[in-house]
């Protein structure tokens, strides 16, 4: 019996999707062609619990890309609660970073599994792009950056992460890339 997709998972069952998902992303981002079988061992699954969750590469990769962006997408609200926007920015920031990090590393994977006819379309960066758009507003209203930064404007300024080599020392150029940015950001700030 197939389950609804909008039915929430068991806790048992959602740890075991995450787990696969953690090991996926490892596996996939040292070698796009990583058998799946290794994949669910290393995660601690049968391979029917794996397909049961994933029924082919394919999605698997796909669900990996989503759900990573999701979670990039999730903490920006997370951060708000938590911090000052500036700071929440400038920490979201650091989680896109290594997001694209890794995005990077599983490019292969995501396009091996999303060409040819018939496959399917990789998933779009709205949630990363209204995560962005709280943050500005947040900060725009703080006074803390210039008014009128769009998500739009923000991803082509921050366009340079995804030319730093991601088997590198990115992090060190990522930061001061980051850096730059936000004191651009904050340049003609009401606040500052």
């Amino acid at each position: 019996m197939q389950q609804k997709k909008d039915a929430p998972l068991r806790s048992d069952a959602q740890r075991n999707r995450e787990r696969i998902l953690e090991v996926a992303l490892v596996e996939l981002t040292h070698c796009a062609d990583a058998p799946l079988s290794a994949i669910a061992k290393k995660a601690g699954v049968g391979q029917g619990t794996f397909y049961r969750n994933f029924p082919n590469r394919e999605a698997l990769v796909l669900e990996i890309y989503r759900y990573e962006m999701q979670q990039v997408a999730d903490s920006a609200t997370q951060l708000l609660r938590t911090r000052e926007p500036d700071r929440a920015l400038r920490e979201w920031m650091d989680r896109l970073a290594r997001f694209a990090m890794a995005k990077a590393g599983l490019a292969d994977a995501i396009r091996q599994a999303t060409s040819g006819p018939g496959s399917p379309a990789k998933p779009g960066h709205t949630p990363v792009s209204s995560a962005a758009e709280l943050l500005l507003r947040a900060n725009e209203k703080a006074g803390t950056i210039r008014p009128g930064v769009t998500a739009d404007d923000f991803f082509l300024a921050i366009a340079g992460l995804w030319q730093i080599d991601p088997g590198g020392d990115w992090q060190p150029r990522a930061t001061r890339l980051l850096d730059l940015v936000m004191d651009g950001l904050r340049a003609g700030a009401r606040g500052g």
